[in-house]
């Protein structure tokens, strides 16, 4: 197994951070290499642009977007990369989430992004896993090894 990343994660800003911990976390656990940046997609456009448009180009396979409120990290990466992009919705105090979760799920057509729950990071990394797992065998036997574990806990 190689440390270039194969899977890049950006989030919208240090806020979500503390979420995306579950995230980070399990990808570590799986032993998947990874990067994360901050980059919003209205305060810093051209990071973004730039980031996402060579991400395939550095060796990405999977890009996860986390971001919240007005929540359009997901679809401008989608816009930039060839790649599959998974969206975390993250929780906020305005309407706990649901604007985020909404933005996310209701790209137009040939924008698509997968999104999983509100503050659902864990569930990012696993889902990202899964996706390598389709033409990598090593993170298709990690996915196997945790529903095993899963079933006999």
């Amino acid at each position: 197994m190689s440390d270039t990343p194969l899977v890049g994660i950006i989030i919208g800003s240090t806020s979500d951070m503390g979420v995306m911990e579950d995230c980070s976390k399990q990808l570590e656990e799986f032993g998947v290499p990874f990067e994360l940046i901050v980059a919003s997609a209205h305060r810093n456009p051209d990071k973004v642009h730039e980031w996402a448009s060579s991400a395939a180009g550095r060796g990405i396979k999977v890009i996860i977007a986390a971001a919240g409120k007005a929540a359009h990290l997901g679809g401008v990466v989608a816009a930039f990369t060839p790649l599959p992009v998974i969206t975390v919705p993250m929780k906020t105090s305005d309407l706990g989430g649901l604007d985020s979760l909404l933005s996310m799920v209701q790209m137009p057509r040939g924008v698509p992004v997968a999104c999983v729950a509100i503050n659902g990071a864990k569930n990012a990394a696993i889902l990202a896993t899964q996706m390598l797992g389709t033409s990598m065998p090593e993170w298709r036997e990690c996915i196997v090894a945790m529903k095993r574990e899963m079933t006999e806990a």
